[in-house]
């Protein structure tokens, strides 16, 4: 059956309204089942509550809302922290079929993949309304002041036109001096191109050109100007409506912290207990991937918990105080953070940090990264969403990319030949790696088609598949990302090719679409916060719809010529485009809407259809 005729749930308020995180609370959910899947005889509630599972009847809502559909609702109590649970959809033919959030299925599913529903807090308000703009501040812009500044020892100094050294022992060590005044001069770029929230890789002292071995945790590093550039940089975006996020490793520290200094050969200081050391003379330590300049921190210590995440004095909490008044944090490796054999600290770690967030500055974010299967890690308790490579990223890329397969696939994954993905083996990928994470999770998740750890998108793609891209980035549940120099079209071989300072004088011949892209996302409350229901996906094209009760949006994305066609009750009544890439021909008439794409297309269709009630 074709995806729109199949009964369908998620977490968005459309169809679990209301928002209590109260233990014991109760929440309705909905199940909206089209005409196309057939005759229902019932629809069974199951909900796990302390591990058994507890079933219930669902009854069809009364009302007509919605041409085409019946709308089934029930209640489930919030007993545990999280909940999870799923429906049994009984035919009025005999046959059966489960819908948690991977899907529907004959068979029945693992309760891995049900929905969740927690009594976490959730994320500040204005979180899901982002368009996230990702800045690395060795090569976004160097200020004046950055002339006077003398290359450090470990730096080898480069001139913004050289060429990127992306291989090789030089690659951390190649300077080329941006600094944060040089982002602040540039600031109204960002508000042309519509962005709302800004994050910078790290920003502390550090012996490489990407910082993540930070040599402390105090203070600003002088090359990018310090603590009065951070100052300048977060007020002037704050004026402009742009919020501003910093990068944090809590996974491990440079080896010229000086945490770090303070302990190696010194197994009497207070700061031993920070590490992992491998010997009792405090020698030999454990590193982040075998990289010495990466030591990895222990999260046993209370001490390092004091100093760096917890209350008001930890590093976590100093830089959202003002004068910095940072908006949130980006979590480096969060999945590797407090895990090492037998030691698994993750949550702890996690809840610390956000606790510490919530006590001294609650309106504030925090992402984390993870680049596999996070559902274990985000249940919205700590990090509140992460990076969406396996979801997001090195699916889009399997449909998307040009050229020849490759060896070796660039996100780390050794295949012998990297795969190809049909559309409906993209919206499988995407189902799977985020069916676990509660809906406030989903929203919140980075939808980024590269960053500066990937090769850039438009090595593999040429303009109009990237547009394709970034269409969906901007247009799925999710925070959409913009690695600066997307809007130039920067190509890259790997994530340090990626890091090329951006061509100022030139024209970002891109950035009119992400602008229009970004003034669609932040007008448009289906697309900030609406339901997602996958209409259809074959090889080459695929379509969904974003929803609240007061307005409905259809996408269609293509990679190629293509023609999809989707019946009205799949739709409602359609209006034009109001955003169209490519080569695309709507038309639409009583029977529904037809998309005939003439090559990479992607296309955002308004209904005059308001939705169905939220009960």
């Amino acid at each position: 059956m074709r995806l729109h005729t199949l009964p369908h749930h998620d977490g968005s308020q459309l169809y679990s309204p209301g928002d209590t995180t109260d233990t014991g609370g109760r929440r309705t959910v909905r199940v909206r089942v089209p005409a196309g899947f057939g005759p229902v005889a019932s629809i069974v509630l199951r909900v796990l509550v302390d591990g058994e599972p507890r079933f219930s009847r669902m009854t069809a809502e009364p009302a007509e809302t919605e041409a085409g559909a019946t709308w089934w609702s029930g209640d489930l109590t919030l007993d545990n922290a999280v909940t999870t649970y799923r429906f049994l959809v009984n035919r009025a033919d005999g046959t059966a079929v489960w819908l948690n959030a991977e899907g529907v299925d004959v068979i029945e599913p693992v309760d891995t993949q049900d929905f969740r529903v927690t009594t976490f807090t959730r994320p500040p308000a204005w979180a899901t309304g982002q368009v996230l703009y990702q800045v690395f501040p060795d090569r976004f812009a160097r200020s004046a002041a950055a002339a006077d500044r003398e290359a450090p020892s470990w730096a080898l100094a480069a001139a913004w036109d050289d060429e990127v050294v992306h291989t090789g022992p030089d690659t951390p060590r190649q300077y080329f001096g941006g600094d944060l005044d040089g982002i602040t001069e540039h600031l109204d770029h960002l508000t042309d191109l519509g962005v709302t929230l800004l994050y910078l890789t790290p920003i502390f002292p550090a012996r490489s050109n990407h910082r993540y071995d930070a040599s402390t945790f105090d203070e600003v590093d002088p090359l990018l100007g310090g603590d009065a550039a951070l100052v300048r940089l977060v007020e002037a975006a704050h004026a402009r409506g742009i919020r501003v996020i910093g990068d944090l490793t809590t996974n491990h520290t440079g080896d010229a912290h000086e945490w770090f200094l303070a302990a190696h050969h010194q197994p009497a200081a207070p700061e031993g207990e920070f590490y992992y050391w491998k010997d009792a003379a405090h020698d030999d330590y454990v590193a982040w991937a075998d990289v010495p300049s990466l030591p990895k921190l222990n999260w046993n210590s209370a001490e390092l918990r004091r100093r760096f995440v917890e209350g008001p004095t930890s590093v976590v909490a100093r830089w959202l105080l003002p004068p910095f008044n940072l908006d949130g944090w980006r979590i480096d490796v969060a999945n590797q953070t407090g895990r090492l054999g037998s030691d698994d600290l993750n949550r702890e770690v996690q809840r610390t940090v956000r606790a510490t967030m919530d006590a001294i500055s609650p309106d504030t974010v925090l992402y984390a990264e993870s680049t596999n299967d996070a559902s274990r890690d985000f249940d919205g308790d700590g990090w509140q969403a992460p990076m969406s490579y396996a979801g997001f990223t090195r699916p889009l890329w399997h449909w998307l990319r040009r050229g020849e397969p490759r060896p070796h696939h660039h996100f780390g994954i050794p295949y012998e030949i990297e795969p190809r993905y049909t559309a409906a083996e993209l919206v499988a990928s995407y189902r799977r790696f985020t069916a676990a994470f509660p809906w406030p999770v989903r929203q919140l998740a980075m939808n980024a088609i590269n960053t500066h750890d990937t090769p850039r998108f438009a090595e593999r793609a040429d303009d109009e598949a990237q547009l394709v891209a970034a269409g969906l980035s901007l247009t799925l549940p999710g925070t959409p990302v913009l690695f600066a120099g997307d809007e130039f079209g920067l190509s890259g071989v790997n994530g340090e090719d990626a890091r090329a300072p951006l061509p100022w004088g030139s024209e970002p011949r891109l950035g009119p679409a992400y602008r229009s892209l970004a003034t669609l996302r932040t007008g448009s409350a289906a697309l900030q916060d609406g339901a997602l229901r996958w209409l259809d996906a074959d090889d080459d094209v695929l379509a969904f719809t974003r929803e609240t009760a007061e307005e409905r949006i259809i996408v269609v994305a293509a990679r190629a010529a293509s023609t999809l066609t989707l019946p009205a009750s799949a739709t409602g009544q359609i209006l034009a485009a109001v955003l169209t890439f490519g080569d695309v021909t709507v038309s639409t008439d009583a029977d529904g809407l037809t998309v005939a794409t003439h090559g990479p297309a992607f296309v955002v269709l308004p209904t005059a259809y308001p939705g169905p009630s939220a009960g």
